[in-house]
């Protein structure tokens, strides 16, 4: 389990949250305050009080002056953190060892920060909450998504299991409510294949001509019926993992997954808004551990709330 050493990081998380890095350009003519205020000029005022209270550091830690010459170096810095919304935290453990830990993630919780959740992700809160600045995500789940999130412990085990996911050498499985409407069970394909394409700053990914790179079986459970319609239970299988590909691929076949903001089009929804969580969850995940060889079966332990009892 052996794996190259990283440069260690010369500002260590805080509450939870790793620093920004930013790579200058090679142009000896811009400063360090010149080129970030450019980058970034929504951040005007936090970069100016970061340069002025020497809280923006080079590689070894060093403050730099804001006209500091550091063409081509990476600067780091911890940025000043939006107010969030307040999201849900419940995350039962559902495995535990010294270089892995899986937990019961809750819809609407984003896995690590990005966008306007930097505080409020799993990660974050799991750090904060454990004291381990070391905890790093073994794979995405949506935050919309709720179930079973792998993170890695020991940084010793993280390219073991990281390369487990990137061969394909891990076996996933979802749930899922999605309407029905006019079809029966037997209507919809036990497998769909398609090539999708998320492009950067659209918030749909798209099924588009070309070879498959998505791949999906379909494994019908049961069909029910409420006031909103008809409705099937499905087991899903991915055997890829592009972005959004099962509420891609089961809008494309005409059966949307339930309370989907984005699928088949987007809704509008407040940012901390999770009374209608997308009716998902991530039930298996299956994978050898990486030090002891063991073959591991995580299962969540939730429930689809829009399920018959």
């Amino acid at each position: 389990m052996s794996r190259r050493r990283a440069r260690p990081r010369p500002l260590s998380p805080r509450d939870g949250i790793d620093p920004v890095s930013v790579r200058l350009p090679d142009d000896r003519s811009c400063t360090v305050g010149e080129h970030l205020l450019l980058r970034f000029p929504a951040s005007r005022a936090q970069l100016e009080r970061l340069l002025s209270g020497g809280e923006i550091v080079d590689d070894r830690g060093a403050p730099l002056p804001a006209d500091a010459q550091c063409a081509g170096q990476r600067v780091w810095y911890h940025r000043e953190l939006p107010v969030e919304p307040e999201l849900p935290h419940d995350m039962p453990v559902l495995y535990e060892d010294e270089w892995l830990l899986a937990v019961d993630k809750p819809h609407g919780l984003p896995s690590t920060p990005r966008g306007g959740f930097i505080a409020q992700t799993a990660l974050s809160v799991l750090r904060r909450r454990r004291g381990e600045d070391d905890l790093v995500p073994a794979h995405r789940l949506d935050r919309d998504t709720a179930g079973v999130l792998l993170l890695i412990r020991d940084p010793r085990a993280r390219g073991a299991v990281q390369r487990q996911f990137q061969d394909r050498r891990t076996e996933k499985s979802y749930e899922a409510v999605a309407r029905l409407g006019g079809l029966v069970l037997e209507d919809l394909p036990d497998r769909r294949s398609s090539r999708l394409l998320k492009q950067r700053g659209v918030l749909q990914a798209a099924e588009v001509p070309g070879e498959p790179n998505a791949v999906t079986h379909l494994d019908p459970l049961s069909a029910f019926e409420d006031d909103d319609g008809r409705w099937a239970h499905l087991r899903l299988h991915p055997l890829t993992g592009q972005t959004h590909q099962l509420r891609v691929h089961l809008a494309a076949l005409g059966t949307p997954i339930r309370w989907d903001p984005l699928y088949p089009q987007v809704l509008p929804r407040e940012p901390g808004d999770v009374s209608r969580p997308l009716q998902l969850l991530a039930r298996t995940l299956r994978l050898t551990h990486p030090v002891t060889g063991q073959a591991l079966e995580l299962r969540s332990r939730r429930r689809l709330e829009t399920l018959p009892r």
